[in-house]
Formats: structure tokens, sequence, C-alpha cells
């Protein structure tokens, strides 16, 4: 959906349910598709998924949204939520679909191993090895990273650390 016709349908949503002192913005999030901000009366949406998604989806992420914004900071997805939700034609679930589209993760890890492979939105602070083919930490299974698909290193604390677990072999 375009962001300006998601800003115009938030604010119409937000206005209808008497919301008319909060704000609305975009925000760079890429995990979770909305947050309500009870602090500053915020509702804020991710710009990255909204691009992504349809306007049926961004619709029910901005009346989730409006739902915490009325029940207030103490509710989380309780009952007293859902039913908020139920009456704004909200879904009453605290997670989107799986299926969902989600923007290119730009650190992608890969198991020397089994070539398993994690994928992160920023770059790793941790030497880490695979998850899948170990359970414990492995320096034979160190992941190694690709930034948009070209080898690249984390950088700085990253190569520190990974330059320690070498010299200790």
């Amino acid at each position: 959906m375009r962001r300006q016709e998601a800003r115009d349908l938030a604010r119409s949503l937000m206005d209808a349910s008497g919301l008319f002192d909060w704000r609305f913005r975009f925000d760079h999030a890429r995990r979770r598709a909305g947050v309500c901000t009870h602090a500053t009366r915020t509702i804020s949406l991710s710009g990255p998924l909204t691009d992504l998604y349809d306007a049926d989806t961004v619709r029910a992420v901005i009346l989730h949204e409006i739902a915490h914004a009325l029940v207030g900071p103490t509710h989380g997805h309780d009952a007293a939520w859902r039913r908020a939700a139920r009456s704004l034609g909200a879904p009453d679930s605290a997670r989107l679909p799986s299926s969902l589209p989600a923007p290119d993760a730009p650190w992608v890890g890969t198991c020397p191993r089994c070539g398993a492979t994690r994928r992160l939105y920023r770059a790793p602070r941790r030497v880490s090895s695979c998850g899948v083919c170990s359970r414990s930490f492995d320096a034979s299974r160190i992941l190694t990273w690709r930034r948009h698909g070209v080898a690249a290193s984390p950088g700085g604390a990253y190569e520190r650390e990974l330059a320690s677990l070498r010299a200790r072999r």
C-alpha cells in the first residue's frame, strides 16, 4: 500500500475512534507492523512493511493499534483489548500471519557445514555458530557473513572476538 494512502486511512480511522489528539507516523521497523505509544500519544506503522502489505492488512494493523490506544497502556493483548479490537473490526490476534511478505534482511550468515542460514537486519555483534547442526557453540561451525549478497565483515567488536577465538585454537 502506498504510504500516503496508509497515512490518510490511519488518520481517518483514528479520528473516527475519537483519537483526535493522537499523532500518526511511520518508522523503520522491519519485524513489527505497528506500535501504540501511550507516553507520546502516537500510533506508528512500519514504513517498510506498509510498502509490502495490501490495504486490508494495513487497515487491520491500524485498527489493532487503535484498540491499544483505546484500552490504555496496561492491557497488552488481554480480554479488554480483544473486545476493543473486535468492536473496531480488527483481528483479535496479537500476531500477523507469517505468510505475509517481509523485507529482505541485508545480513545473511551461512553455516560452513550444513549451509543453514540466519538472516539479520543489523550486523551481528557477537560471533555465533550454527544452531541447526549444533546445539552449543562450535568454532568449526562459525557463520560466514554476506551483506547484500557480498562477503562482508561485521567489523569492530565482532572481528576482535573472532580473532580471539581463532587464537585459542
